[in-house]
């Protein structure tokens, strides 16, 4: 039996949040392909979506544009979903250099790479995750080295 997405928190939705919930929650049960939720750093967005997905109770694959602001989400949502699995996937280089050739200087630079292991442990388990019978949401089709998801379910 699965456990239903249980909202850790001492706060509550406040100022303009509540509204937001309910604009976005109805956006998505009449079946919006797209929305979005602006504002300013610290406002609360992160919350929000929290309260979207404690009260529609929809496993749910959250995307951001760069490994610091996906690790920052992954720990947020690990605060708020304690409970359920929050599992993180994002490149496992911490560095990349491909090949190049530099024709002015007539110089081929090979390929150099770092993999880091502990964050290949953490895709191994959100793959898992993916494949298992858990799974029963669809999949954005993202560029390899852009993605990154926070997954939670239960």
């Amino acid at each position: 039996m699965s456990k239903p997405f249980k909202l850790n928190s001492a706060f509550k939705p406040s100022g303009d949040q509540p509204d937001a919930i309910r604009r976005l929650e109805e956006g998505l049960e009449d079946g919006l392909a797209h929305q979005t939720l602006l504002g300013v750093t610290g406002s609360g967005k992160t919350f929000t979506i929290a309260n979207v997905i404690a009260d529609l109770q929809r496993p749910t694959m959250v995307l951001a544009p760069n490994k610091t602001l996906a690790a920052q989400l992954y720990g947020e949502m690990k605060e708020f979903f304690p409970e359920n699995a929050v599992e993180y996937f994002v490149s496992y280089y911490d560095y990349y250099q491909p090949e190049a050739y530099v024709p002015s200087s007539d110089t081929f630079i090979e390929k150099d790479a770092s993999v880091n292991e502990h964050i290949e442990q953490m895709r191994l388990s959100a793959r898992k995750l993916c494949l298992s019978d858990a799974m029963s949401w669809w999949w954005l089709p993202c560029p390899l080295f852009t993605v990154w998801e926070i997954r939670i379910f239960t």
